[in-house]
């Protein structure tokens, strides 16, 4: 059917015409209502979008010299952050000589990483980045 004879047949039913597919070959047009579908495509659109969960990276500092009670007080910050289904930067900074003692620091991960064990898996493995000491834990508790 040729495009006038559909935009006068949807004229006739008080429709519109929407081109579905432009590329085919003839290219296919249905008749429909377009406010009502509009509608119903920005209600779809923000149902979806109501429905995404956004998983934000939070950060825990640590230093190489850090005691364990200190330790263990960051550990359970980085718990209530994988609680809610967050990732967690872990990074351990060094200042002046001590970045030439990092196995220092990868110690400090380490137990770290023991602590939390049970709330996350390491996504990405420690490396040395600038000053940093850095390591992405992600989280296995489902929000």
């Amino acid at each position: 059917m040729s495009s006038s004879d559909a935009l006068y047949k949807a004229r006739g039913y008080n429709l519109d015409l929407l081109c579905v597919a432009p590329q085919a070959q003839p290219p296919v047009c249905k008749i429909l209502n377009y406010g009502k579908y509009r509608f119903e495509a920005q209600k779809k659109q923000k149902l979806n979008k109501k429905k995404q969960t956004v998983v934000e990276t939070k950060e825990v500092r640590l230093t190489p010299q850090i005691g364990m009670h200190d330790l263990e007080t960051k550990a359970r910050q980085a718990t209530k952050f994988f609680q809610a289904g967050n990732k967690v930067k872990v990074s351990v900074r060094f200042r002046g000589r001590q970045l030439s003692h990092v196995e220092v620091g990868e110690e400090v991960l380490n137990k770290f990483f023991e602590l939390v064990n049970e709330y996350a898996v390491i996504e990405k493995k420690p490396n040395l980045d600038g000053k940093f000491l850095c390591a992405v834990l992600a989280s296995k508790v489902k929000k």
